[in-house]
């Protein structure tokens, strides 16, 4: 049976392309979608170049037909701007009669709710209240679920195997060990012996030859003077290393170590082997894409604020745990030198970034459009790093099942230039795991 979907502004806001994710339902757009719409338009942030696509593709859709009466789809569905009536308002109980957008667009809903009975009516939001609202009123509401994976369904980059020790040793003699069964590309795989927890193997699974391949070696100095402190962090580093896989995704509760071994790795490759020409490390200034004229000072001091983690991780690197120099040269140094760059996502549209090992923390706070955005800005020979935690989200527009971190995880998952790893044992303190686990 077909459906009539109302939605709400922010669904637009989120995903301009969502007017074309419904299939062959019918789709209503209440008129004060568009007047929300139009106050956004003027925002030089990604909210308001959701908002500029949409009344481009609106205007596009006209040109099909009345969006009064209802434009057909390429979906098989249909497109309709309903114009709100203050008669509607009556339909809703009167502690909602208040004119606001919200309820306008919950009267519009209620009321094809009344008049459409041979058709089911939804409303969509990722207003959670508007929600609760719409159930109290008996009708369907939705959040919009099209980027959505359920994280505890999240592939977390490793497998753990049961296998007959004669498989261990072969891997050991040989360097490699042919593997039957399906496996993600770079995989990481630990092989445990069937009664005999000591004798183990760690590897990663080599899709092209359909091996078992051991983990990249460290040499005496590290990675930048550091050394994995737990499997996992092999893992990431192994990942981090290699030159062929494009694009890594680290996942992992503070302290874990994601942005220090990203960093660690990064410096390594540009600053010691010249792989790369530069270390570009980047964050969302949160919300992505705020004026920083609303902070006083230089470019460099309006930065300062939401780029200290970053700084705090370099330094650290540069001067060791104990305030010892590591390193002859300082970040500013490095970043007088060009190797290192550290800057926000704010100003990333519409570059092209060639040979450059690219860093973006904090990538749970990004909508899978802004991820989006960002990794197609990789030019020829850069390699890509997204780190960040599902359940430290900022940004109101998106959750630990619909952020662009986990979306990236899940769509490339299959990819012989992507890999994964998820980091759930932290190494910054123990008070710091203590609060990660606890609180």
């Amino acid at each position: 049976m077909k459906k009539i979907y109302v939605l709400d502004t922010n669904v637009l806001l989120y995903d301009p392309q969502a007017l074309t994710r419904f299939e062959d339902n019918s789709i209503i757009i209440p008129i004060t979608v568009i007047e929300e719409i139009d106050r956004f338009k003027k925002d030089m942030n990604e909210t308001g170049r959701n908002a500029r696509h949409v009344s481009r593709l609106m205007d596009g859709f006209r040109k099909e037909g009345s969006l009064s009466q209802g434009i057909a789809l390429e979906s098989g569905g249909t497109l309709r701007i309903e114009i709100y009536e203050e008669k509607v308002m009556k339909r809703l109980p009167p502690e909602l009669r208040e004119e606001r957008g919200d309820n306008r667009i919950l009267a519009v809903a209620v009321d094809l709710m009344e008049t459409q009975k041979d058709m089911p009516v939804i409303l969509v939001t990722k207003d959670t209240n508007l929600r609760i609202k719409a159930d109290a009123l008996g009708l369907n509401a939705e959040d919009y679920e099209s980027d959505k994976v359920a994280i505890e369904d999240l592939y977390n980059g490793s497998l753990t195997m049961e296998v007959g020790g004669e498989l261990i040793d072969r891997f050991y003699s040989q360097g490699w060990l042919d593997l039957e069964g399906d496996h993600y590309p770079n995989q990481y795989l630990l092989l445990n012996e069937k009664g005999n927890a000591q004798h183990t193997a760690v590897g990663r699974y080599d899709a092209g030859s359909r091996r078992m391949v051991p983990l990249v070696k460290l040499d005496k100095e590290g990675v930048w003077s550091v050394f994995p402190r737990n499997l996992e962090q092999s893992f990431a580093l192994d990942a981090l290393l290699d030159d062929n896989v494009k694009i890594v995704t680290l996942v992992g509760k503070a302290g874990t170590g994601k942005t220090l071994l990203a960093i660690a790795a990064g410096l390594q490759k540009t600053a010691e082997e010249n792989v790369y020409t530069r270390l570009l490390v980047s964050r969302p200034v949160f919300p992505m894409g705020r004026d920083l004229g609303f902070l006083p000072g230089d470019i460099e001091e309006k930065l300062t604020p939401w780029m200290q983690p970053i700084f705090d991780n370099v330094e650290l690197l540069l001067t060791g745990h104990e305030g010892e120099k590591r390193h002859s040269k300082g970040y500013k140094e490095l970043m007088a030198m060009g190797i290192l760059d550290i800057e926000p996502l704010t100003y990333i549209r519409g570059r092209s970034i060639p040979n450059q090992y690219m860093i973006v923390d904090e990538a749970q706070n990004l909508t899978p459009h802004e991820i989006k955005t960002i990794v197609t800005r990789a030019g020829e020979g850069t390699k890509i790093i997204l780190t960040g935690d599902p359940y430290q989200i900022d940004n109101p527009y998106v959750d630990a099942e619909s952020n662009g971190l986990t979306y990236v995880v899940e769509r490339l998952k299959e990819q012989t230039i992507s890999s994964h790893i998820t980091m759930t044992k932290g190494e910054r303190s123990e008070l710091a795991e203590l609060a990660a686990n606890l609180l």
